[in-house]
């Protein structure tokens, strides 16, 4: 479902790329219930929504508790395999922002439970990038609720579609503190800490 889309976040020398973000089901990173996407050109946010997917595996109470999303909510959705030709088509060649690995790690998990190829993706870390963009959050402090906090960044935690607005905002902030752009970030991202603080 769409969310609605705030006043334009511009940033300089900013491509275009799409931010992901999942909620899962249980500690299995594969048991994705929910994806979520922001689109993002010209260093504006265009697009965000999010899509229920049945992860057809069992949810736990503390997945429940920080996500909200039940078995009875996703039992008419899509499974990961319905869903993976149009999630892939999105993606192929991107760049696609996630906040941490763990989104990657779930996409991949997933797709190897359907024996699907990996997503072709240009992944990027919005953590990585914000540790090195910001030096007070570069040994803690990172995570995207006190990123978002720092940054007057408004969302809704732990809701896909919200927390992947959010990563991407906080790429285009990071791009417009320190001077280099996404494309740059996709090398820079993963530069020792050292060099930046």
């Amino acid at each position: 479902m769409a969310q609605p889309i705030e006043a334009p976040v511009r940033a300089a020398r900013a491509p275009d790329f799409i931010a992901l973000d999942v909620e899962t089901a249980n500690n299995d990173a594969g048991s994705i219930c929910q994806i979520g996407f922001a689109t993002f050109a010209d260093g504006a946010l265009v697009e965000n929504w999010s899509w229920l997917i049945n992860p057809h595996t069992w949810f736990s109470g503390h997945n429940i508790a920080i996500h909200g999303i039940r078995a009875a909510d996703v039992a008419d959705a899509p499974g990961w395999d319905e869903c993976y030709d149009e999630i892939a088509a999105l993606l192929a060649g991107r760049i696609v922002v996630s906040h941490t690995a763990f989104d990657v790690t779930a996409t991949a998990r997933a797709c190897a439970r359907y024996d699907l190829p990996l997503l072709g993706a240009q992944w990027l870390d919005s953590a990585r990038v914000a540790r090195r963009a910001f030096s007070q959050f570069a040994k803690r402090g990172w995570g995207l609720a006190s990123l978002s906090e720092h940054l007057k960044i408004d969302f809704a935690h732990h809701d896909a579609g919200e927390d992947a607005r959010a990563a991407g905002l906080v790429v285009l902030a990071a791009v417009e503190a320190s001077g280099r752009s996404v494309a740059d970030w996709l090398t820079d991202a993963h530069r020792p800490l050292r060099e930046f603080v």
